[in-house]
Order: structure tokens, then C-alpha cells, then sequence
């Protein structure tokens, strides 16, 4: 069989719209991921022992139950009960709640990785512990968990192939038509394997280049 790649040419369109999609609901689940995991995290590391419960059940029910049946449950689950949620919304939550049961971790490490000095120093400043938080603790945990949200990041764009399950037409979906269309899935799956291969190399860059920016004062002051 000769590989022909021109074959692909009228659909390229197609498959950038899904790419597209792709992009869209990873960025927009991606936002959803931190925000529900700085508040994971909040509760885990809060001396409310009921909070933490709640929060712990949250991150071993999501992080062991497999994605595709949360998928199902919200998209086709849901509506037995009388909630409908368009395919689109249905990614986003999903791939958000599931992200945000990793990104917790992520972010309440960063956390506790934090030296008791700083707090104490916020403390003798007079500042309140809800301002040490949120603009101390806080701030310097998502520097220090870029890497490891970078790495939910990662995931969640390769997770977000199991879309097309729910006829949501993002980069797999429209990858799925045009085999079906033009008779060549080999052509079609070669093109796909190197567009998220790409994709999550260049995501992987720019985490890693965020990094360094971010930490920038540390490495001049081992340097």
C-alpha cells in the first residue's frame, strides 16, 4: 500500500475546524480544572475535618472512576433525570471535573511545599490569614505547580479524543468522517497520530519555558 497524503487535501479544512473544537474546549476546561482545584486544594489542606472529607471523596471518586463513564454518565445519565447539556458543555464539565481532581493534587502540593517562614513573616506584617492566602500562599503554589498542571494540560487533550463518543465533533470526530469518507484510514491516522504528537510537544515547550520565566529570581540567585 503507497502512502498518498495529497488525498487528504479538500479535507484539511475539516480537520482544522476539529483541531479547532479541540483547542476551544481544552482551553476553556483547562480554566475550569484550576479553578476547581485551588478550591480542592483549599479544602483538603482546611482544618475543617468535614471539608476535607468531602474534598478527599471527590479526588478518589474522579481520579478512579474511568473517563469515558463520567463522560456517559453527564451526557446520557443526565437526561433520564431531566438535565440536558448540550455535547459541547458536556466536554468542558466533564473534562473539568476530571482534570480538577488532578490538578488539586498539583496545586495542594505546592502548598504544603511552602516554607512556614513566609506565612509566619505575612503574619508579624499584620496581614490576615485570608490575605497571606490569597495573595502569598497562593500565588507562589500555582508557580511552583506549572510543571505538574502542565502535565493535566497534556492529558486533558488527549483525553479530549474520547469526545467523539458523544458525537462532538472535535479533531478525532472529524478524523473519524473523513476515513469514512475518502476509504483511507491509514493516511487519515498517520496525519492525526502526528498532529497531537505535535500538539502536546509544543504544550510540553511552553509549560516548560513558563517555568523558567516564572522562576526566573530562583535561578538567578543560585546562579
Amino acid at each position: 500500500m503507497r502512502l498518498d497524503l495529497t488525498i487528504l487535501a479538500p479535507h484539511l479544512g475539516f480537520l482544522a475546524e476539529g483541531a479547532l473544537l479541540t483547542a476551544q474546549v481544552c482551553a476553556l476546561a483547562l480554566i475550569g480544572s484550576v479553578v476547581l482545584g485551588m478550591l480542592v486544594a483549599i479544602a483538603r489542606t482546611s482544618q475543617r475535618k468535614w471539608l476535607n472529607r468531602l474534598a478527599f471523596a471527590y479526588v478518589d471518586l474522579f481520579r478512579n472512576v474511568p473517563f469515558i463513564v463520567q463522560l456517559f454518565f453527564f451526557y446520557y445519565g443526565l437526561p433520564e433525570i431531566g438535565i440536558y447539556i448540550d455535547a459541547f458543555t458536556t466536554g468542558v464539565v466533564a473534562l473539568s471535573i476530571s482534570g480538577g481532581a488532578y490538578a488539586s493534587d498539583a496545586i495542594r502540593a505546592g502548598i504544603l511545599a511552602i516554607d512556614d517562614g513566609i506565612i509566619e513573616a505575612a503574619e508579624v506584617s499584620g496581614l490576615s490569614q485570608g490575605t497571606t492566602f490569597t495573595r502569598i500562599v497562593l500565588p507562589i503554589a500555582l508557580r511552583t505547580s506549572i510543571r505538574p498542571l502542565g502535565s493535566v494540560l497534556i492529558n486533558m487533550i488527549l483525553t479530549s479524543s474520547i469526545l467523539s463518543t458523544i458525537t462532538l465533533n472535535e479533531l478525532t470526530g472529524n478524523a473519524k468522517i473523513v476515513a469514512s469518507d475518502t476509504f483511507r484510514p491509514f493516511e487519515v491516522y498517520v496525519v492525526l497520530l502526528v498532529v497531537y504528537a505535535s500538539l502536546t510537544y509544543l504544550v510540553s515547550l511552553g509549560i516548560t519555558l513558563l517555568h523558567r520565566w516564572l522562576n526566573r529570581d530562583m535561578q538567578e540567585q543560585v546562579n
